[in-house]
């Protein structure tokens, strides 16, 4: 059989493309959850009622273990002054949030607390994890039998 001459290929093959956009979702779903571990280890307490936090503040988070972070970086105690004071300028507010776990001892709340004091930090937020309605009346129950 002889070929036709002057016929021009023009239909594309997308196999080779749909194999590499299958590759990329994938490699996203597994790196994905890494992206929010930090905040998964801090399991926060739980307050009666509150408002959304907005994310333009510095974030002090606690983990239960006593390591610091803000904004996600691994800082120390001893440093937290002076770190607060270096990011003060890129913030749009000057509010701390304080992210500690339920397990954190007071003192170290205290710590970021004075910390900010410090560093002339107008508020202080301590973030909780809201009760549902229904956790409230089973503490109200508890306590009033």
């Amino acid at each position: 059989m002889a070929a036709k001459k002057g016929k021009l290929f023009t239909e594309i093959n997308i196999t080779p493309l749909t194999d590499i956009f299958l590759v990329l979702l994938i490699i996203m779903m597994v790196v994905a959850p890494t992206f929010q571990s930090m905040d998964n280890a801090i399991s926060v307490p739980e307050i009666n009622s509150g408002v959304a936090i907005e994310q333009t503040n510095a974030e002090v988070a606690i983990t239960k273990e006593g390591l610091m972070y803000i904004n996600g970086r691994e800082i120390s105690s001893d440093n937290l002054t002076n770190e607060l004071i270096a990011i003060k300028d890129s913030l749009e507010k000057p509010e701390v949030v304080v992210k500690a776990d339920s397990q954190v001892r007071s003192s170290e709340i205290m710590k970021v607390m004075n910390a900010a004091q410090d560093a002339e930090y107008k508020k202080l937020i301590v973030a909780g994890e809201p009760l549902s309605k229904k956790e409230q009346k089973e503490l109200i129950e508890e306590n009033n039998g």
